[in-house]
């Protein structure tokens, strides 16, 4: 198994994010078409079902915002030092982010499982639904450990230069839970009908693959792993810098469900196809932005192997270029939005004032989907050279105060279509805003190294 190191801080630069920017769209693919296929085949066993894994969505989507936050810290930590600093160190660093992953997954295994009923009584659920959320979480939450490992080691794997490999393995996992899924649910051929613990055992299973893969491309290719961790003042030490990225990552990540759900009981008050009309349109802004989304992953690493050689040059190259492709990107899915929203909308419902609503959506959020674009290049710079605050502020702003804020106030003087301009205006503000603060920070650092 040959070893992949790219080095980033020389060679072309557009071709560089490119290679590593595709199989990471890829990869998130996979994961949004787990999800999708998850909710169809619950969705055949009943309504009831359906509710129920609708309940888990808040806990699942807080691990894997956790998991996400503490891979993005160990994918900035690893990638500014992977060609800084001898190996042996790097692998040291690996190997006890991965010991952090452990203690995170053993904290809320435990406490996940003597707490489902009351947590999910406080949620709302009803006893009737009940033991189906009992029956998803109690398989679910052993699990853990297949959720929150592998995207530690798919990012450690990113940190060199790989991304290939990490998204092969995401579709790879979404392909056997797509399979695995009719088979334990309904039970068809030699495999017993399980329901919901058939649905968990599938997710299991499939994240499980992932798993057993990442660490044999950590252990035999990269040979990143070891037992030989150093002293505990060491691991604490990895562990401060890994989580002074992880925390903030986490809180924007996690803010954004939180925005998301009071944004959607703004819109409740419109009736239950506004409702309906946002979740489409959520769906179909959160596939277009995909690519984006993949290449401020890819950017943490460029960053981070930049900044840690002082190539500033490079760095404001690769800005640059990101900021014509996310405003390119933004104008050509607006265009495709603006001639084809009735047939997108069109797909998902037949209820005319479902697709009127979408369409409205498209036309006034969609032309600010390039700017949003900065903001997630922006915040995933700033953490790629070490600024994690400023990328959870900018979130924390975008998405909760100025878009819940301004939702808010637009419905009460413009109705719903004042909530879509709330929207379009937090993401040119924030936009230009995190984009223009991140060249500043960048110039600021390049003077203190002059």
């Amino acid at each position: 198994m040959k070893k992949i190191n790219k080095d980033l801080t020389k060679g072309n630069i557009v071709k560089q994010l490119i290679t590593l920017t595709w199989p990471m769209t890829l990869g998130m693919l996979g994961m949004v078409v787990f999800n999708l296929v998850d909710t169809f085949f619950i969705g055949k066993l009943g309504v009831q079902q359906l509710a129920a894994i609708s309940f888990t969505f808040p806990v699942v989507m807080f691990i894997n915002g956790l998991s996400q936050g503490i891979g993005i810290g160990t994918s900035s930590l690893i990638s500014r030092n992977i060609i800084a600093i001898q190996r042996q160190e790097v692998k040291a660093m690996a190997s006890r982010a991965i010991l952090l992953g452990l203690l995170v997954v053993a904290v809320f295994v435990v406490a996940g499982l003597f707490t489902i009923r009351p947590l999910f009584i406080s949620l709302g659920a009803r006893p009737e639904i009940m033991q189906y959320i009992v029956d998803y979480m109690n398989i679910w939450y052993w699990g853990v450990l297949f959720v929150v490992i592998p995207m530690i080691g798919n990012n450690i794997v990113r940190a060199t230069g790989d991304t290939f490999l990490p998204g092969m393995l995401m579709v790879a996992s979404g392909i056997i839970n797509a399979i695995l899924d009719p088979l334990l649910i309904f039970g068809y051929g030699p495999f017993p009908e399980m329901g919901m613990q058939g649905a968990a055992l599938a997710t299991v299973i499939a994240r499980s693959t992932g798993l057993i893969f990442i660490l044999i491309v950590l252990i035999k290719r990269e040979k990143l792993v070891t037992i030989y961790i150093g002293k505990l003042k060491d691991i604490f030490s990895t562990w401060k810098n890994l989580t002074y990225i992880a925390i903030p990552a986490s809180i924007g990540l996690l803010i954004t469900p939180v925005s998301i759900g009071l944004i959607t009981k703004i819109i409740a008050g419109f009736g239950k196809e506004a409702v309906a009309a946002f979740g489409v349109a959520s769906r179909v802004e959160m596939f277009v932005l995909m690519v984006i989304g993949s290449l401020g992953s890819v950017m943490i690493i460029f960053m981070g192997q930049n900044i840690s050689k002082q190539k500033f040059q490079r760095i404001f190259t690769a800005l640059n270029h990101a900021l014509k492709f996310s405003l390119s990107w933004g104008i050509l899915i607006f265009l495709v939005l603006l001639f084809f929203g009735n047939f997108i909308a069109s797909v998902f419902t037949d209820d005319m004032i479902v697709i009127t609503l979408v369409k409205k959506y498209f036309y006034i959020v969609g032309a600010s989907y390039g700017l949003q674009g900065l903001v997630m290049l922006s915040t995933a710079s700033f953490n790629g050279i070490n600024k994690p605050y400023p990328s959870a502020v900018f979130s924390v702003i975008r998405t909760f105060v100025l878009y819940v804020l301004l939702a808010w106030l637009g419905s009460r003087l413009l109705g719903i279509n004042g909530i879509f301009w709330a929207g379009f205006t937090a993401n040119v503000m924030v936009g230009i805003l995190s984009f223009c603060y991140l060249k500043r920070t960048i110039t600021k650092k390049q003077w203190a190294f002059s």
